[in-house]
């Protein structure tokens, strides 16, 4: 089966393809036969599109004007040149696409339709920066490739099972009527995350307490008791929470409303603010990437071990009150790009919680772990690195309805 998947961000285009025989899905990640991604913020009359296959690297240049004509151009890679993997387009299956907002409308990832398209397009005001992204790729497929089954997986869906009294805001009730309610973010990755945690422990899934950190430039947590995620940190929109790279999280929702009534800020900008000039930026003034704002403290940077330093209180704060919903811990898993790879952030984040038991082999801690657990033999909860895989998620979603569908 040929599972072609398009994970969409705001200003790019990440998608791969993979090539999978048998009759069971792999339990390992498979690698792609293809991969492809477009910046479209490398320029401004132009986006840059990167091709890998049959051992090819390849840049093209895209027009900047149609994102959708970007997107078609990216698919003919597939049957043309030396990336070339397929003899024809149509010998892909199915096609899996990355949605970030699904509301309450969807607990699970399902077949795209007129009907699924039109609540995404009705979602856009909650995902103002990437659900009109995953339209064009849906539409763009739909162009390209027909008839061909298409199915989006939505981030929020697996925070879908947060009880109402996580996901219900002490505001008016009539609010969340209207749906302003906490839907949380990078479900994908979370629920892959802890579908791993139990393969590398060795124990079902349905018995194990987990606290999932996914910290890339975006961060969230998520508490996932037998499976089932009870909490997380995102809430109505993915601003919530965490110190991010240049988000600033939660904040005393006083301040935005001071700061438009008192410094003449328009709207916009106090959201720009919060959402791309805040974090780790907006406290260092070094960058929004915690490499430079740790090679910045190595120089004596007071103001960038200041955002360091709030970073992992903030981290250790929440996972406090993830550690309080599930009233106990079996591991704790660290993912993305920061939690995979910086160890200090790993290292300062355990310190606090050694009263549960928890302890790091710092050996194994500096290692570059990836899928392993790093804690000490004598810990009691156990401390783990996954390498999140979001498209092989979705990839696996796609293969499960395909089955589905062709049984029925």
């Amino acid at each position: 089966m040929k599972i072609l998947v398009l994970n969409a961000g705001s200003s790019t285009q990440k998608s791969c393809l993979y090539d999978l025989n048998g009759e069971t899905f792999p339990q390992d990640p498979a690698k792609p036969i293809w991969k492809a991604d477009i910046d479209w913020t490398i320029a401004r009359d132009y986006g840059l599109l990167k091709v890998k296959a049959n051992g090819i690297n390849q840049e093209i240049k895209l027009g900047g004007e149609d994102r959708r004509q970007g997107i078609a151009q990216m698919l003919d890679t597939l049957i043309q040149g030396e990336t070339k993997v397929l003899k024809n387009l149509s010998e892909i299956d199915i096609v899996g696409h990355r949605v970030v907002h699904g509301g309450t409308d969807f607990s699970q990832a399902t077949l795209i339709t007129p009907e699924v398209k039109e609540t995404i397009a009705r979602l856009i005001p909650l995902a103002p920066a990437h659900n009109p992204a995953h339209l064009e790729g849906i539409e763009t497929i739909e162009k390209v490739l027909g008839n061909t089954p298409q199915v989006a997986v939505f981030d929020t869906a697996f925070h879908s099972t947060i009880p109402l009294e996580a996901a219900v805001y002490p505001i008016p009730y009539e609010w969340y009527l209207k749906g302003i309610r906490r839907y949380g973010f990078h479900g994908i990755s979370h629920q892959y995350c802890a579908t791993r945690a139990a393969q590398i422990l060795g124990k079902p899934l349905n018995t194990l307490k987990l606290i999932s950190c996914h910290l890339g430039n975006g961060c969230s947590l998520a508490a996932i008791k037998e499976g089932i995620s009870i909490n997380t940190t995102m809430g109505f929109t993915p601003l919530e929470g965490l110190m991010m790279g240049s988000r600033s999280g939660s904040i005393d929702p006083e301040i935005p409303l001071f700061l438009l009534r008192e410094s003449g800020l328009t709207p916009e900008q106090v959201r720009t603010m919060l959402n791309a000039q805040s974090g780790l930026k907006g406290v260092s003034g070094v960058s929004s990437d915690l490499r430079a704002v740790i090679q910045a403290i190595s120089e004596g940077n007071e103001q960038a071990k200041l955002a360091f330093n709030i970073y992992i209180h903030r981290l250790q704060f929440y996972i406090g009150a993830m550690l309080a919903s599930l009233g106990g811990l079996d591991a704790l898993i660290f993912t993305a790009g920061v939690g995979e790879n910086a160890a200090l952030v790993r290292e300062k984040t355990c310190e606090v919680f050694q009263f549960l038991g928890l302890k790091l082999d710092q050996t194994l801690n500096q290692a570059h772990p990836v899928d392993a657990d790093i804690a000490a033999s004598d810990s009691t909860v156990r401390v783990l690195v996954i390498h999140t895989e979001e498209d092989w998620a979705i990839a696996s979603k796609c293969w499960m309805i395909s089955k589905k569908s062709a049984r029925s």
